[in-house]
């Protein structure tokens, strides 16, 4: 296959206003994965919030807004395919700029293979339990897997718009589903209807504290619209209120389906809810209420969710590989553009394969823990606790940026709530995050206690630790060696819209 090498002159580049405000607005949707985010990320909540569980929905959005708002209100200025990178690099400098891309270097690209693993597994679940098909079939998710990285490469290496407007239509099809299923629980709950859910009780509100700190890792892609900001119509504007509406919107989701469990399953129940029917309440509940079909309804609302999660997630992460190589922070090879489709192609390639070995490798390696017999499944158990330490670190960077970069290079912008209060208050919002995810802590205030992890997951912050200082090291030697890789930043990351694309006044 043929490729540009590095994009820089007229025609080499990303494909300018090639989406509008639906298709990258559905990037970050699909990113959340809200289907399998009700199912699996929430569901854990359940053990620690309890009956007020839709509470603890309710501030994790909250918190997530904190940093949505920071992102919109850099976004204005910097639309990039460098993303959350561009951002701190102009507001905290070429270090922790260096370190958001190293850690986003690792995140991003794990998003696609946690999520092929759920389709091979969902899948098998759909094809063997309810179509009664490849029941004999030893690692029959495996298959799957692969079918899911293949398909997977198809959307993203054809162009930015098959890709994104894909995804348009899978967020639309799995949200409508679990909307409908919520709804027909909501009718069916009858008179155990009440909003006595969010609102604490005798216990107080440290369960919901408790809960929100699983909630949290739900929203985790809300983000994901950033990187898309070359591709993108009017950018400065579009991403932005893509950022922030698509976590409104999510979480409203959010709330509605755990408002319809908690209401049906029963409010003194949910502490059981997350190991009910062999890990699948959702399922059990959608059978009740709508025969056979509405556990259909549901397993196939993961498996699309998952799909479209994929997609969302290695559409970001190769177009910020790409940034990265572009600027010389990468190998040049991850800076090439496909002549045709625009795609930086060579990022494509190995995102996909990278997808595919992990997720496959890993399901196979921990067939046993930190659940026996369940693979697919603990392979996204643990690059999912991963993803949670590096994300909210990089939330937390990334309010911290606003402070920087409207103080340093937009004074007279600069408003004491917008560019200080919200950043500070999203950087509190994420620590319990933090804390939940490294284990064996007590978060602060709360007085909340975090079991250290005596599994597989007991690996997960070392890891993520080793990781960054390997960035750091590589930041050391960039700068001894090839310091103007990192002078260069502020140039290929500065985000400044081109020419043809208006500005937006301040206060807009």
């Amino acid at each position: 296959m043929t490729a540009t090498s590095v994009p820089g002159t007229a025609g080499e580049g990303l494909q300018r206003n090639a989406i509008g405000l639906t298709e990258v607005l559905f990037q970050s949707i699909t990113h959340m994965a809200p289907a399998v985010a009700v199912a699996l990320s929430i569901g854990a909540a359940t053990g620690f919030a309890g009956r007020l569980t839709p509470l603890a929905v309710v501030l994790a959005m909250v918190a997530c807004l904190f940093t949505a708002y920071s992102i919109g209100q850099l976004a204005k200025h910097l639309p990039s395919a460098g993303g959350m990178y561009t951002y701190v690099a102009r507001g905290l400098g070429p270090f922790f700029g260096w370190l958001m891309a190293w850690a986003f270097a690792l995140a991003e690209p794990l998003v696609a293979p946690i999520l092929l693993a759920a389709f091979g597994f969902f899948g098998a679940t759909f094809l063997t339990a309810y179509l009664h098909i490849g029941e004999g079939v030893t690692y029959l998710w495996v298959y799957l897997a692969v079918v899911c990285g293949l398909l997977l490469w198809y959307l993203i290496y054809s162009g930015v718009q098959l890709s994104t407007r894909t995804g348009v239509v899978l967020g639309l099809i799995e949200i409508s589903i679990f909307v409908f299923v919520s709804i027909v629980l909501i009718v069916n709950a009858g008179s155990k209807n009440t909003l006595s859910v969010f609102i604490p009780g005798d216990e107080g509100i440290q369960p919901a504290f408790q809960g929100m700190i699983f909630c949290l890792l739900a929203f985790i892609g809300f983000e994901a619209a950033a990187p898309l900001g070359e591709e993108a119509r009017e950018p400065r504007n579009t991403i932005p209120k893509a950022v922030i509406w698509s976590t409104i919107g999510v979480g409203s989701f959010y709330v509605l389906c755990y408002y319809a469990a908690t209401v049906y399953f029963g409010e003194g129940r949910m502490g059981e809810f997350y190991a009910f029917n062999g890990g699948d309440p959702w399922g059990f509940m959608a059978t009740e209420v709508l025969g056979t079909l509405g556990g259909i309804l549901v397993v196939f609302a993961i498996i699309n969710s998952s799909l479209a999660n994929a997609n969302s997630g290695a559409t970001a992460a190769t177009r910020s590989i790409f940034s990265m190589a572009r600027g010389g922070l990468l190998p040049k090879f991850f800076a090439a553009v496909h002549p045709t489709h625009r795609t930086p192609v060579n990022a494509v390639h190995a995102q996909v394969l990278v997808a595919i070995v992990v997720a496959v490798a890993g399901g196979l390696i921990l067939a046993e823990d930190p659940y026996p017999g369940l693979g697919p499944i603990n392979i996204y158990v643990f690059i999912g606790t991963m993803l949670g330490l590096l994300f909210a670190g990089m939330y937390m960077a990334v309010n911290l940026a606003v402070i920087g970069f409207y103080w340093r290079e937009r004074r007279d912008e600069f408003n004491v709530i917008k560019h200080l209060l919200i950043p500070i208050l999203g950087v509190l919002a994420m620590v319990p995050a933090l804390l939940s995810v490294i284990g064996g802590l007590t978060i602060p205030l709360f007085d909340v206690e975090l079991p250290a992890y005596t599994t597989s997951l007991r690996f997960t912050a070392p890891i993520v630790g080793a990781w960054m200082l390997i960035g750091i090291v590589i930041f050391v030697v960039l700068w001894f060696v090839n310091r103007a890789a990192l002078d260069r930043m502020g140039e290929v990351y500065g985000g400044e819209a081109p020419a043809d694309q208006p500005k937006i006044e301040s206060g807009q």
